[in-house]
């Protein structure tokens, strides 16, 4: 599992670098042809780690319960993000892989609920979903990515 914590940490890496180098006015702009933006879609990605690690091996979740209710799938983007909020987010994108793995390496996902995800993937057990988790994050990565050059696509830079 080494390997998949690995690119777990590079894809958070490289999500952390957007949120810290795209202007806080473009973090939360929709851009022509998407339904959400460069925030959400970072965001979701924290509250889906969580409900795909923690709620479905029956644990508590590592983060505020905020983030789950306000960014898991179905929900819109918040366009009134603070600049604190923002920070948090930093934050939590670190921290919550740290706590992965520890949580991993001390055995805390004994028991986890099978899931079928809407991608069609069946997850059966931790190690399941924490590869599932990556491709996830690497596909949510590619949006932030497409977002950010329609933005700067529209604003002629």
């Amino acid at each position: 599992m080494n390997y998949h914590f690995q690119a777990h940490r590079q894809v958070r890496k490289n999500l952390l670098d957007i949120l810290q180098n795209t202007s806080h006015e473009d973090l939360l702009l929709i851009p022509d042809g998407f339904n959400n933006n460069i925030y959400w879609n970072i965001a979701h990605t924290v509250a889906t780690q969580q409900l795909l690690h923690y709620y479905l091996s029956g644990n508590t979740f590592r983060i505020d319960k905020y983030w789950i209710e306000t960014y898991k799938k179905g929900t819109l983007p918040n366009l009134n993000v603070q600049k604190s909020e923002v920070e948090d987010l930093e934050f939590l994108l670190t921290e919550t892989s740290k706590t992965l793995m520890k949580d991993f390496d001390s055995d805390f996902f004994s028991d986890y609920t099978p899931y079928t995800t809407s991608f069609g993937m069946d997850l059966k057990s931790i190690q399941d979903a924490i590869i599932f988790n990556n491709m996830h994050e690497s596909l949510h990565y590619g949006y932030a990515m497409a977002q950010k050059r329609a933005i700067l696509g529209e604003k002629g830079r």
